[in-house]
């Protein structure tokens, strides 16, 4: 088998210093075992590694095989990488018998190297086989996916995972197309979706959401974070940070749901007799919330949307 290949693609990591700052790697933190749940392509891992103690250990994931290819370069003794995605992280810790972390990093989405890499056909802009998938080594391509999936289901990812109000138009253009000719290509999907949206939004392509919601779902991203939020929850020890940039609004709107849902508790009725230490105690405390600067959107236009979420595990109550 032919090594694989990794393009030159530059890749900005967003909110690099934010992101691992919210870890709080100082002290004797620096000499514990964190998470990152998506090498991509090692912005945020080289930075924990600078800041971890000689004790200190890193254990990341991506389901790239192109990541996988640049983490291996790594030569840390500290890192180590799995090709599978951070869903999986509670059975791969318990696998190195980890049953605890002191901190957990999450970038969502995509990196740029995938977009720009015409062969990944993430994107529209440049032509290329219409695969979509992060692991290129399993599971099935867009393409296969569109040439089989009925028209109402196709109607339900596009406006669910798309956001897109003329799913109904496109979802029924591209079963007309498909019954004509195979729909296997970039531009041929977006020609498509183009002729289908007769309106869209100032300096954003047609494209842009039917693209975003079926990527979303070869790659089942929104099921891999609900089961990665609750791994991840699982495995931090009190006083560990989770840190998570997402870059859309249906990741963010989990990861807040999410880290309200372990922040807040339940009041009991007033009138009860319930002493003030028996009370229900929240499980995280929410830290905050940072979007990137103007210097670092300006430097990096795909940042604009990202945004960082940071809560603290808290002690189990007895």
């Amino acid at each position: 088998m032919d090594p694989i290949q990794v393009p030159d693609l530059q890749h900005r990591t967003v909110l690099l210093d934010e992101a691992v700052d919210a870890l709080s790697l100082e002290g004797a933190r620096a000499a514990g075992t964190y998470i990152d749940g998506t090498f991509g392509r090692g912005g945020h891992s080289r930075l924990i590694l600078s800041k971890l103690a000689p004790g200190g250990r890193l254990i990341a994931f991506d389901k790239d095989p192109q990541a996988i290819a640049t983490a291996q370069q790594v030569g840390d003794p500290r890192f180590s990488i799995v090709h599978d995605s951070f869903a999986t992280m509670r059975d791969a810790l318990a696998a190195r018998g980890i049953a605890q972390v002191d901190g957990i990093l999450l970038d969502l989405g995509i990196s740029s190297p995938q977009v720009d890499d015409a062969r990944r056909g993430f994107s529209f802009r440049n032509d290329g086989p219409l695969d979509m998938r992060m692991d290129t080594t399993r599971g099935m391509s867009a393409a296969e996916w569109l040439a089989e999936v009925p028209e109402r289901q196709l109607e339900k990812v596009i406006r669910d995972y798309g956001e897109e109000r003329f799913a109904f138009q496109i979802a029924k253009a591209i079963v007309a197309r498909r019954a004509i000719e195979p729909i296997s290509s970039t531009r041929q999907l977006a020609a498509i979706v183009a002729d289908a949206v007769k309106t869209r939004e100032k300096g954003k392509d047609p494209a842009t959401r039917t693209f975003q919601a079926i990527r979303i779902f070869v790659n089942q991203e929104l099921e891999d974070l609900e089961a990665g939020l609750s791994a991840a929850f699982a495995l931090l020890a009190p006083g560990a940070r989770l840190s998570v940039i997402s870059f859309h609004s249906l990741e963010d709107r989990m990861v807040k749901q999410f880290l309200a849902s372990k922040a807040k508790v339940a009041q009991p009725d007033r009138r009860l007799p319930i002493r003030a230490v028996d009370l229900p105690q929240p499980l995280m405390k929410l830290i905050g919330k940072t979007k990137p600067s103007d210097a670092e959107v300006g430097a990096n236009p795909r940042a604009r949307s990202a945004v960082l979420r940071v809560a603290e595990r808290l002690e189990t109550p007895a």
